[in-house]
């Protein structure tokens, strides 16, 4: 079974003003796109690609060692970016409610979360993702470098934002603070909360 890049769901232009469609579709057909090629193609022989892809890097000791390095960055990449595009789905619910606002609400609240998730973004030196991740009842924040995921270290993400140049640069080139605190605006909490729901404590 090879890995595939999902739909988008949206138009590529869903998230305008805040992310441009142009932006959208380099970072969906061809970025991610590169990813999934790059992860089928370290995995063909293999005999391990039929997993789901969070049990693939949740388990990089299986994967043969001249292949790890591949399959850390490309399957990294593509399951952050699976969950990326399901969280900015348009149309959703602007505010979190039920257990993953309670949740938030431990840390001292949305614009709290906000502040460090955006803080955790603009200090991850060059690349990454700025994550939020369910801990037991509650969460917490989180950066990683590269296309590292959380499911590496055996956690869950609930919600992640690409701090890659490509994420943002065509709109708002070297001002990642300005990207970060527009991408609020795109989040559907409605799927932030049904992943924390279904995430284990």
């Amino acid at each position: 079974m090879a890995y595939s890049v999902p739909d988008l769901g949206y138009a590529f232009d869903a998230l305008e003003p805040h992310i441009d469609a142009k932006t959208m579709e380099i970072h969906h057909d061809k970025h991610h796109a590169a990813y999934v090629t790059n992860l089928n193609a370290a995995l063909e022989d293999t005999g391990i690609g039929d997993q789901p892809i969070e049990q693939l890097i949740a388990n990089l000791d299986q994967v043969p060692d001249d292949k790890r390095t591949a399959v850390r960055n490309n399957g990294g990449g593509h399951a952050n970016h699976t969950l990326f595009w399901e969280i900015m789905a348009p149309g959703g619910a602007s505010e979190p409610s039920g257990a993953v606002a309670s949740a938030i609400e431990g840390l001292g609240g949305l614009d709290t979360v906000k502040e460090a998730v955006n803080d955790a973004g603009v200090k991850r030196f060059g690349s990454g993702w700025a994550w939020v991740v369910r801990a037991g009842d509650g969460v917490e924040i989180t950066s990683t470098p590269n296309q590292d995921s959380p499911v590496m270290d055996g956690k869950t993400p609930i919600l992640g934002i690409d701090v890659w140049e490509h994420a943002y640069y065509l709109n708002y080139q070297n001002r990642r603070p300005d990207y970060l605190a527009a991408w609020w605006n795109v989040v559907n909490w409605d799927v932030v909360g049904a992943k924390f729901d279904a995430a284990k404590g």
